[in-house]
């Protein structure tokens, strides 16, 4: 068995299209009308085609059960959180934030309330950490990472 994608309910397929293509910058593999797959391997579904599809009623449907949240990795969060600042309605988690491990991340809702996070690469985190003088020894226990991965970010 081979897992293949996560499917998140949304209410309404233009005001979710335009947040995660326009937003997050996400690209189109495939459009069913009441289902739409990302290139990130993840796809949003219509509540209603959903709910007919597992012959439940729409209001059976939980709204923000902040008991998962898609993960996206962004080369410049910087610039992604100015970008961010023009984006009316958001509702914040919580600001950027840096994990112990060096990542920069940020989390916030999608229109349907499910939790979005993105995070700087951790090629992004290594670099950044080479580039203010830490040792590859250094950076690799910083961000515990094994020494070959940030090796390979050099």
């Amino acid at each position: 068995m081979k897992f293949k994608c996560p499917l998140i309910v949304v209410n309404n397929m233009h005001v979710a299209r335009n947040f995660y293509e326009n937003i997050l910058n996400q690209k189109v593999k495939y459009d069913f009308g009441e289902n739409v797959m990302y290139e990130g391997d993840f796809a949003i579904q219509l509540k209603s085609h959903f709910a007919n599809m597992i012959t439940i009623n729409q209001g059976d449907i939980a709204i923000k059960p902040n008991n998962f949240e898609l993960y996206f990795e962004e080369e410049n969060i910087d610039s992604f959180i100015e970008r961010l600042k023009n984006t009316n309605g958001l509702k914040y988690i919580h600001n950027l934030i840096e994990h112990p491990w060096g990542q920069k991340v940020i989390r916030f809702y999608d229109p349907d309330m499910h939790i979005i996070e993105v995070g700087e690469s951790m090629e992004s985190v290594v670099k950044r950490f080479l580039s203010q003088g830490l040792s590859v020894e250094e950076t690799a226990k910083r961000t515990q990472h094994p020494i070959e991965f940030v090796r390979k970010c050099l």
